[in-house]
């Protein structure tokens, strides 16, 4: 059936290798705006909860994708009034559909712009995110669906639809961090092993010109390093570089051979 098939695509997603959070975004809202019925756009928003200091929630947004430039100036809009299905939706965790904005008066603030935007109808669908991404703060999803035209969606499809997609699109996003955490892995590693290696390189250039043992040329780069205001790393690369480029060629002296 073309909604598993679509839910499939989404969360395939974020098992792209290399997938980025925003590349994910991304793709996400434009297969949702072009696969489902009467959708005209799509939204999907990360969202961060944050406790303030007098123990109040807040929601956040961490990264987002829209299919179309008007969505992202509406979530400007909802986010900067607090007015809006999109932060109703991430506020109160419950799905919220809009079959005509024109006839709703739960966000007066926000029906002159969601007219300019071209969001007459929408579905929004809230998914918890696992706590795998950046920070310690628990994660919210929302996938919304919108259309330019009341009444756009199929209540009885549409309302299942989104809530799928969101659980699917939640799934991808969740890969996309742990392949994002293994690839910063990795990185860290190659750079601590570059600059080990180097740094061995440097001890064996001062074990070789003073005669010492390895302890000792390594604290003759961390005296420089404290002198100079540098990290060991640094002041072993510099010593390197000195020591293994190419030489400069002498000059002949004036007469000489």
């Amino acid at each position: 059936m073309w909604i598993e098939h679509l839910a499939r695509d989404i969360a395939a997603l974020g098992q792209e290798e290399h997938t980025s959070l925003q590349r994910a975004l991304d793709q996400m809202s434009r297969a949702a705006a072009l696969g489902v019925p009467g959708c005209s756009a799509a939204l999907v928003v990360v969202w961060r909860e944050v406790v303030g200091r007098d123990g109040s929630l807040r929601h956040v947004v961490a990264d987002y994708g829209a299919s179309h430039s008007d969505l992202s100036e509406a979530l400007e809009h909802q986010y900067a009034t607090d007015q809006g299905p999109t932060v109703e939706a991430v506020r109160e965790m419950r799905q919220v559909r809009v079959a005509d904005v024109l006839r709703e008066n739960r966000w007066p603030r926000y029906t002159s712009m969601a007219v300019q935007c071209g969001d007459r109808s929408s579905v929004t669908q809230p998914s918890k995110l696992s706590g795998e991404g950046d920070g310690d703060e628990d994660r919210i999803l929302t996938f919304g669906v919108h259309s330019g035209r009341a009444d756009a969606f199929d209540e009885e499809v549409v309302t299942q639809l989104t809530a799928l997609l969101a659980e699917h699109a939640a799934m991808a996003l969740n890969t996309a961090d742990r392949q994002a955490d293994a690839a910063r892995e990795s990185a860290h590693m190659r750079r601590a092993m570059s600059a080990r290696t180097v740094i061995d390189q440097a001890k064996g250039i001062i074990m070789h010109a003073r005669g010492c043992d390895a302890d000792t040329a390594f604290a003759a780069l961390r005296e420089v390093a404290q002198r100079n205001r540098k990290k060991v790393v640094d002041v072993a690369r510099d010593l390197v570089a000195e020591n293994t480029g190419p030489q400069r060629s002498r000059r002949p002296r004036p007469g000489g051979r």
